[in-house]
């Protein structure tokens, strides 16, 4: 399993070297984009459009928009400066608290824990020590270059961080349009409804839930290749010595029946130059 962050965390004195592993993966079948007419793959390149020109990446620089079209430069030295001053800060478990009170609107996404060398006992004290208390521990850290708050707790028999959003980060639910007034449910509906959720009430199982779509997209990718109904991208033909030389001969040739052509000098009109 690859290694996305290598660190360590720590709750009071206790520190663990740790190594994080994505727990989750996204399964979505990628699509490419091709030219309808050779099948070949569409690029996309960053263009600046004052210039006129394509960027190099060793040309751009990052920049914070503060108000429209009006930015601020920041450079790399500036922020790995940054990053580096804030990286030690960011390994402490910091409180301890109880999972349901935190709404899954704040989570993001999952990691394994790995303890890292030496680091084994410190791991199985901490998910001992959670196991028991029934608590989660909150915790910040760097990710990426992105402060992240996160949570951790037991998973079976690991330890797992979920990075959670700040509270900044979470939109008001005031915002939100059109959401209509409770006490416009009628007694009798709300009975019915109650009597279809206890009825369809059950004990969760993650196994039989599928991505119906994927599914299907897969079987009719494999039906048209088994059906031989596929496209091959076109290689671009470089221009042959060959080509070339004909391509000359051809300019040449333009180029000896155009001086044919040209009409010589009248020899009245020469003679009245020279007189």
């Amino acid at each position: 399993m690859h290694t996305i962050w290598k660190g360590s965390i720590s709750f009071g004195l206790v520190n663990i070297p740790i190594k994080l592993h994505a727990a989750t993966e996204n399964n979505d079948i990628k699509l490419r984009q091709l030219h309808k007419e050779c099948h070949s793959p569409i690029s996309y390149q960053k263009v600046c459009p004052i210039c006129d020109k394509e960027v190099k990446t060793e040309e751009i620089v990052k920049a914070y928009e503060y108000t429209k079209n009006k930015f601020v430069v920041l450079d790399d030295e500036e922020l790995e400066k940054l990053k580096k001053e804030n990286e030690d800060k960011a390994v402490q478990i910091i409180d301890f608290v109880k999972l349901e009170e935190i709404d899954p609107i704040y989570f993001e996404r999952s990691y394994f824990m790995a303890p890292d060398a030496n680091g084994g006992k410190a791991y199985a004290l901490l998910r001992k020590a959670l196991k028991e208390s029934g608590k989660i521990g909150v915790a910040k850290i760097i990710i990426r270059s992105k402060e992240q708050l996160a949570v951790v707790r037991v998973y079976k028999d690991s330890l797992l961080m979920e990075t959670i959003h700040f509270p900044d980060e979470v939109r008001n639910v005031g915002d939100v349009p059109n959401i209509p007034d409770e006490d416009t449910v009628v007694k009798k509906e709300l009975d019915t409804a109650l009597l279809l959720v206890d009825q369809l009430t059950t004990v969760f199982d993650p196994d039989k839930y599928t991505d119906e779509y994927r599914t299907a997209l897969m079987e009719l990718i494999e039906e048209k290749k088994s059906g031989n109904a596929t496209v091959a991208t076109q290689e671009k033909q470089p221009i042959s010595p060959s080509n070339t030389t004909d391509l000359m001969a051809a300019l040449q040739a333009s180029l000896d029946k155009t001086k044919k052509k040209k009409p010589a000098p009248r020899k009245r009109a020469a003679a009245k130059m020279k007189a």
